[in-house]
C-alpha cells in the first residue's frame, strides 16, 4: 500500500518547492494508517554503541527535524531514525527560499540553518511517544545566537537523555555561521569533555546513553587526524561521516542551481564522502563503529559504504529521488550480498576496501 501511494505522490510532491513538499510529506505521514514493514532477516542485524539494530539502514537527520513522525519512519522499515538537528530555543532558520533540488544530478542543496522547534516542544513529543520500540537518534546543535555554543549541546543532553537511544552531535552543518569551527582540536576536546560529563550525570536516570561526533566531509586530512584523535582520547561511542559539502564536484550538470550557497547532498557527495568514511575508519583502527552517509540510493552505494568502513547507514536525499521503496530494495540487496559471500553478518565486510581507497587520487 505504502509502495503504491509513494509512486503515486512522487510526481506531484515534486511539482511543489522542496520544503512545501516535505511538509506535506511529514503531514501524510501523521495521518496515514501504515502497516508495520515485515520482519528483517537475521543476518541483517547490527550491533553498535551497545545498541541492537534490526537492520543497518537508517533515516539521516533532516527529515524528521521535530520528532513529529519517528515512529511511523520506523514502520517504513528502517532499522533507526535519527531526528533533528534540534536546538536548546525554537529558531526559524535561514530565509527562504533554502532548500534546492538538483535533478539532473539528483541532488539537493539547503541552507536551511536549523530551523525547528525547540527543545521543550521536541522532548514534549518524543517523550508522548505511545510505542517506544527501535531505535531512536537525537541530533543536536547549538542556537544560531549562542553565547555558549558547548553548554547548548550540554542542556540538549540533559534534556533528551531519557528519551534518546543514542545523540548525534552536530558540528558539522555549514549553515550556523562558525559552527565547523567546533571541529578543531582545542574547541571539540572541550566539547566532547563537556557532553560526556552531562551524559555520565544523567546516566542513573536514563543509563548510558551512546554519544557520537557527526563531522563534514570538507576537513582537511590534518584535522581529521585531530578530530579522530580526540573522538579517541575521549572514548566517544561512535562517528557520523559525514554532512553535507559546501564543495561542488566538476561534474554537476545543474550548474545554474549549484551557485546556490549551502551544503550539497545526494549522488555527487557519494564519492569524497565515502573517502572521508575510509579515512576516518583507518585512523579510528576500531576504536568505535562509524556510520556512512552521503550518496547512499542503491544496494551498491549502501555496500560500497560499508566495505569502506560503515557498520551501519544512513540516507535521505536518495529516497527524496528513489522514493520510499529504496530502503527495502538495499535491505534486499545486503541481504543478497551476505549469502553469495556465504557469510552469517555484514561484519565481515567492514572495511575491506578502506586501504585501497585512501590510496586512489582525491576525488573531484
Amino acid at each position: 500500500m505504502i509502495g503504491f501511494f509513494d509512486r503515486l505522490s512522487r510526481p506531484f510532491l515534486r511539482a511543489l518547492d522542496p520544503e512545501d513538499a516535505h511538509a506535506l510529506t511529514v503531514k501524510a505521514l501523521r495521518y496515514v494508517p501504515l502497516a508495520k514493514s515485515p520482519a528483517d532477516a537475521a543476518e541483517l542485524r547490527v550491533q553498535a554503541f551497545g545498541l541492537n539494530f534490526p537492520n543497518p539502514v537508517g533515516l539521516a537527520a533532516g527529515f524528521d527535524k521535530n520528532g513529529q513522525v519517528p515512529d511511523a519512519l520506523l514502520r517504513l522499515g528502517f532499522g533507526f531514525v535519527e531526528v533533528g538537528t534540534i536546538t536548546p530555543r525554537a529558531q526559524s532558520g535561514n530565509p527562504k527560499p533554502r532548500l534546492f533540488r538538483l535533478d539532473a544530478d539528483q541532488a539537493v542543496i539547503n541552507r536551511l540553518g536549523f530551523n525547528n522547534d525547540g527543545a521543550a516542544a521536541v522532548h514534549a513529543r518524543l517523550a508522548a511517544r505511545q510505542n517506544t520500540d527501535g531505535i531512536l537518534g537525537v541530533n543536536i546543535g547549538a542556537n544560531r545566537d549562542s553565547v555558549d555554543r558547548a553548554e547548548d549541546y550540554v542542556r540538549l543532553v540533559e534534556t533528551f537523555a531519557a528519551v534518546a537511544s543514542y545523540f548525534t552531535v552536530n558540528v558539522s552543518s555549514p549553515n550556523t555561521p562558525g559552527l565547523r569551527d567546533l571541529q578543531q582540536a582545542k574547541a571539540l576536546d572541550d566539547l566532547l569533555a563537556r557532553v560526556l560529563d552531562a551524559r555520565e550525570r544523567n546516566r542513573f536516570r536514563a543509563g548510558v546513553t551512546p554519544v557520537l561526533l557527526k563531522i563534514a566531509p570538507d576537513v582537511t586530512l590534518s584535522d581529521l587526524d585531530d578530530i579522530v584523535g580526540v573522538a579517541r582520547r575521549r572514548r566517544v561511542d561512535g562517528m557520523i561521516v559525514g554532512n553535507t559539502t559546501v564543495t561542488r564536484p566538476t561534474a554537476l550538470r545543474e550548474r545554474e542551481r549549484a551557485r546556490e550557497q549551502g551544503g550539497l547532498s545526494g549522488r555527487p557527495l557519494f564519492k569524497l564522502s565515502t573517502r572521508m568514511l575510509a579515512e576516518s575508519f583507518v585512523r579510528a583502527e576500531g576504536a568505535f563503529p562509524l556510520i556512512g552517509v552521503g550518496g547512499i540510493d542503491s544496494g551498491a552505494t549502501a555496500i560500497a559504504k560499508i566495505k569502506a568502513g560503515a557498520t551501519l547507514l544512513q540516507l535521505y536525499t536518495g529516497m527524496v529521488y528513489r522514493g520510499i521503496g529504496v530502503v527495502n530494495e538495499i535491505k534486499a540487496d545486503l541481504a543478497a550480498a551476505i549469502k553469495r559471500g556465504y557469510r552469517n553478518s555484514l561484519a565481515s565486510m567492514i572495511g575491506n576496501d578502506a586501504a585501497t581507497i585512501t590510496a586512489e587520487s582525491w576525488p573531484g
